[in-house]
């Protein structure tokens, strides 16, 4: 399945709070979520390989998956 990450959740991703966590570590955990999803629906509890805890706001679009936000702890 595709990934697609918006721009607003790249911008995120240069947050404080968001610092450490990549684009690599958000197409993993994804990739790994089962089904579909068809509302916009915050995903909890991703942990990136710096160690960085994190909640992911998705949604399955015709062209794949699209990641609205990234909400760090």
């Amino acid at each position: 399945m595709k990934v697609i990450i918006t721009d607003h959740a790249r911008r995120r991703l240069r947050d404080y709070r968001q610092e450490k966590i990549t684009t690599a570590d958000i197409i993993h955990s994804l990739r790994g979520i089962p089904g579909q999803i068809p509302k916009a629906t915050r995903l909890r509890g991703f942990i990136s390989r710096s160690g960085r805890i994190y909640d992911i706001v998705v949604k399955d679009i015709p062209e794949g998956r699209l990641v609205i936000t990234i909400i760090g702890k």
